[in-house]
């Protein structure tokens, strides 16, 4: 069967969308996008269902700010959704909007020099058109190339994050399909167990089941980026159970994989109480959505790399900390 058509919506509107000038944005997505397109992105972007709305709201505003854009494409595959028994699917890319950070965007001060958005996308495809849309983008990773601290206490590292190491993850042509099912199942394998927390093992053993012990796993600004299993642990796995409780089950709207590649993504993924204070918050009650993509990097029979999208603005708004715009305020009132 393959994935041929729908790859080339994707490429196709990616070339336009790309190129378009400011005024021109809205014709391009609307060119296409379905009439009735659904569009999940970020706090403070959150859900929309009207292509010129996304225009006006994220994507003029956006290259306004960030101009001369280029599209540094790490990852690009495209799957059956296992979740969706009438058999949809999807085209996933992942990589950074690399451009010239030349005017304020969201209260962000401009910089003058390059700086890159770090974004993961699913798209739905239908009849040659781009039905629904995840785009997820890390915005306090912009904030931090531009000088702010949006959260100081970050335990992992921060860098502009690099593709997977094997640079064979720009999947244009289809791959066999044996190997995507190789992923997927992987892809389960982890989700049964991380996913729940209830396996009962000591975490490092349960993290073993799944991923090489030299994982690498490319958390979002907040959390920051890990590397071994046992680091991983120590850096994100653990603190973020010790300070989460009453975890709801995995909720995805897309899962796919091809080749060596996989992911997916929900809205929300899970739902969890800060109840031990995670990131610095105070204690509370409060149920909490946690909107996530996860791509993934399958080496053998394990999962190697893993760049994971968390959207932090939303969670810490949940509690009442609206972390983009204090940042913003005291880095003005910093520099007056």
């Amino acid at each position: 069967m393959g994935f041929q058509a729908e790859k080339r919506v994707v490429r196709e509107y990616y070339e336009a969308l790309d190129n378009a000038e400011l005024e021109g944005i809205t014709a391009v997505l609307k060119q296409y996008t379905v009439a009735d397109y659904t569009w999940r992105a970020f706090h403070p972007f959150h859900l929309q269902t009207s292509a010129e709305v996304v225009s006006k709201l994220f994507w003029q505003p956006f290259r306004n700010a960030v101009r001369h854009i280029q599209r540094r494409l790490d990852v690009f595959f495209a799957g059956d959704n296992f979740i969706d028994d009438s058999g949809s699917v999807w085209v996933c890319s992942m990589g950074h909007l690399m451009g010239l950070f030349d005017a304020p965007w969201l209260g962000i001060q401009p910089t003058g020099k390059m700086i890159m958005l770090r974004y993961a996308e699913f798209h739905k495809i239908v009849d040659g058109k781009i039905a629904e849309t995840a785009f997820y983008f890390d915005i306090p990773h912009l904030m931090v190339q531009a000088g702010y601290a949006p959260f100081p206490g970050q335990a992992g590292a921060h860098m502009v994050q690099p593709g997977p190491a094997a640079r064979d993850a720009l999947l244009f042509e289809d791959a066999d399909p044996v190997e995507g099912q190789k992923t997927m199942d992987v892809m389960h394998k982890m989700i049964s167990y991380l996913g729940q927390w209830n396996s009962g093992l000591p975490l490092e053993e349960e993290l073993a089941l799944s991923w090489h012990d030299d994982m690498i796993w490319w958390g979002p600004a907040g959390i920051g980026a890990t590397y071994t299993i046992g680091r991983y642990a120590q850096q994100h796995s653990g603190p973020f159970r010790a300070g989460l409780s009453e975890r709801s089950g995995t909720g995805h709207i897309a899962r796919i994989a091809e080749g060596n590649c996989g992911g997916f993504f929900g809205w929300p993924n899970f739902k969890a109480k800060a109840t031990g204070g995670y990131l610095g918050l105070p204690s509370n009650d409060k149920l909490c959505e946690f909107r996530v993509i996860d791509v993934y990097r399958r080496e053998g029979n394990k999962l190697k790399e893993n760049w994971v999208f968390i959207d932090m603005l939303h969670f810490f708004n949940q509690q009442g900390v609206d972390i983009l715009a204090r940042t913003t305020r005291i880095q003005t009132e910093l520099s007056d």
